[in-house]
């Protein structure tokens, strides 16, 4: 085992190089850290895919109050209202600093900031950057270049986090794997930053390295998770037979375009803000859609026409690559996991139950989502956390660097044996019997050693968490319990060990009563 990390002995290591990771090493900078990311940098985060933007309450007529009563309207009763009001209000912050950095966001020709609408937002709040529809792209480049450019920072590239080292209930370490073989970072201070969990489905618009790895990291030390069930569909996926799947912004919505089905029908006319109502419940429309056996189109034509291409080349591109003109056809889409609100349970400062463990964008639940995210939120709540776990980890010493011991080193994660249990089972509708068979499954794959135990591991406590939640609330619909439950307006936590038992006692009252124990 490789020990080539003596010289960082110390040294806070973050894991995940997307919005999150990368803002939190440059706010801790000129203090050294480590930033480690399994892909080339800058190529795999889903942080670089976001095409919507960064909700902030940056014009006229809005205030962070009415942006912070969208998000938990949005939340379904489950927003933390002071996680909420805190990270609304550093909307103009964020902006700023990610200026300072190097993004150049999108203008009208007077000059402002173009912003603009997406759903459940009662304001046009999205500020773009890339073109309309390559926010994420532009801001990646940005920081990449930045953090490139930080002597204090140390980037490793292509090489994984496979597990986390604890002793005495503290983080001692991080065990990696890269081309050359394992390596052992001997640290007290880890942030996990690694995104969320789309790829966990067969149908996703996440970069397929996307399956819950730090979640799992977190997990596995023992830490609380929050709100797993709650998992967020896109309800507009370009349905191509791609994997994973183009994502079509919500702001095209937002500009006009309309759900038909294959007669021209606008299925969603009617129906409070139809088009603009919140993702869980448009999501759900388009899936009973294509349940009754129709196809769904997102149609652009009146509203944006040959105009469309110049508003979102990003999207006009992927669509001409299928053989689609959306300014003269319906675009084809279908819902797919884009976002998990649950995570890694951590306070205001980002700090998880396991001392030396923080945790910040996707992998993390801070109450800011509750049950169904806001549009561009997600962004908005990367970049803000960023700057408070760099804040609260700086006001932290190494503390002693302890002898780290030999230990097994996990094989490479693949989500291939998780995928198709999930959708089939734990997807945009739900029901006790199959997400019960979801854990069933599950179960043994995350108590093996083989490559789908990282996976069905956060898998395992997506279906647990959804399976205790006998309601239905956001994004978290089931078919057995289809209303609000007073007694659930409440987050769930869950830890690991928590979730293996409920998966045993399951099974052992599953035997037969002669095989009982």
């Amino acid at each position: 085992m490789t020990l080539s990390a003596e010289n960082h002995c110390g040294q806070p290591i973050i894991v995940g190089a997307g919005l999150a990771g990368l803002m939190t090493a440059l706010h801790l900078a000129p203090q050294p850290v480590i930033v480690l990311t399994k892909a080339s940098l800058g190529t795999q985060a889903a942080s670089g895919w976001a095409q919507g933007g960064i909700a902030a309450a940056l014009g006229a007529d809005d205030d962070a109050a009415r942006h912070a009563a969208d998000t938990i309207a949005s939340g379904d009763g489950l927003c933390d209202p002071e996680a909420v009001a805190r990270v609304t209000r550093a909307g103009a912050q964020v902006v700023a600093e990610l200026a300072r950095r190097g993004v150049v966001f999108d203008r009208s020709e007077a000059g402002d900031l173009a912003l603009g609408l997406e759903a459940a937002h009662s304001r046009r709040r999205i500020v773009h950057a890339g073109g309309g529809d390559g926010a994420g792209r532009a801001i990646m480049r940005a920081l990449v270049d930045a953090a490139r450019r930080t002597p204090s920072i140390t980037i490793i590239e292509t090489v994984e986090a496979r597990r986390l080292l604890v002793e005495d209930g503290r983080v001692a370490g991080v065990l990696a794997v890269g081309p050359d073989g394992p390596l052992l970072l001997p640290g007290s201070r880890v942030v996990i930053a690694s995104g969320g969990s789309g790829a966990l489905y067969r149908h996703t618009t996440n970069p397929l390295g996307a399956i819950g790895q730090g979640i799992a990291l977190a997990a596995r030390a023992g830490a609380a998770l929050a709100d797993m069930e709650f998992v967020q569909f896109h309800p507009t996926a370009l349905d191509v037979g791609r994997d994973p799947m183009p994502l079509v912004s919500e702001a095209v919505r937002g500009e006009g375009a309309v759900l038909i089905d294959e007669t021209g029908a606008r299925f969603m006319a009617g129906q409070g803000h139809a088009e603009l109502e919140p993702r869980d419940v448009v999501a759900r429309a388009v899936w009973r859609q294509l349940a009754a056996g129709h196809r769904v189109f997102l149609d652009a034509r009146a509203a944006l026409g040959p105009r469309f291409a110049g508003h979102f080349p990003v999207i006009a591109a992927a669509c001409r690559s299928a053989g689609i003109d959306p300014a003269l056809e319906p675009i084809p889409v279908r819902p797919a996991a884009h976002y998990l609100m649950g995570g890694i349970a951590v306070d205001a400062a980002g700090r998880s139950s396991v001392e030396g463990l923080w945790a910040c964008g996707e992998a993390a639940s801070t109450g800011l989502h509750g049950a169904n995210r806001l549009a561009s939120n997600s962004l908005l709540e990367a970049a803000a956390a960023a700057r408070w776990v760099a804040e609260s980890l700086a006001g932290t010493s190494a503390g002693r660097v302890r002898a780290l011991w030999p230990v097994a080193v996990p094989p490479a994660a693949d989500a291939a044996a998780v995928r198709d249990i999930l959708a089939a089972h734990v997807g945009v509708l739900r029901d006790g019997d199959g997400i019960a068979d979801a854990v069933a499954a599950l179960a043994p794959l995350a108590a093996g050693n083989g490559a789908a135990a990282d996976p069905a591991c956060v898998g395992l406590l997506i279906a647990v968490a959804a399976l205790r939640r006998e309601e239905s609330r956001g994004s978290h619909c089931r078919s057995d319990f289809p209303s609000h439950a007073p007694h659930w307006a409440r987050r769930q936590t869950l830890r690991l060990a928590e979730a293996e038992a409920v998966a045993c006692d399951r099974r052992a009252a599953s035997l037969p009563r002669s095989l009982r124990a």
